[in-house]
């Protein structure tokens, strides 16, 4: 049957949550996944988040995200181990990893970047709509 006949249309809402750039957010803040991943939603992109780095590494594995936000000081591993193994991963090499600490040090800049992280954002110096334009920058939006 075809469908326009009955009545049956795709819907916008429907397109646009297919369409959705993923974001996983690696962050154990509580707090902070909220307001960041408030701002990321309301930006348009799905959300998921971990709140330690064996479970961001998982998911990270396993739901294919299209940009990764990353914390340095995380339980059960930390962000510098994580973005390692994304990079070493041949299925999550390409993924863009944005590095969201409070470490400012130039050696754990200097690192991250090293490691390949895409940009690294200290949280103190970062609003969440500054953050938000960095993703989109990521992902050439």
């Amino acid at each position: 049957m075809n469908q326009k006949k009955a009545g049956v249309r795709p819907s916008i809402l429907h397109y646009q949550l297919n369409n959705m750039k993923k974001i996983l957010f690696v962050e154990d803040e509580a707090t902070l996944q909220r307001t960041f991943g408030d701002f990321l939603r309301e930006s348009g992109y799905e959300v998921i988040s971990a709140t330690d780095g064996e479970a961001g590494l998982r998911l990270a594995q396993t739901q294919k995200p299209d940009l990764v936000l990353l914390d340095l000081i995380l339980p059960k591993l930390n962000g510098f181990e994580i973005l390692k193994r994304l990079k070493d991963n041949p299925k999550t090499k390409k993924i863009p990893v944005i590095i969201l600490t409070n470490l400012e040090g130039i050696n754990d800049v200097d690192k991250a970047l090293e490691l390949g992280a895409t940009t690294f954002l200290v949280k103190a110096h970062y609003a969440p709509e500054d953050v938000v334009e960095k993703v989109k920058k990521a992902l050439q939006e």
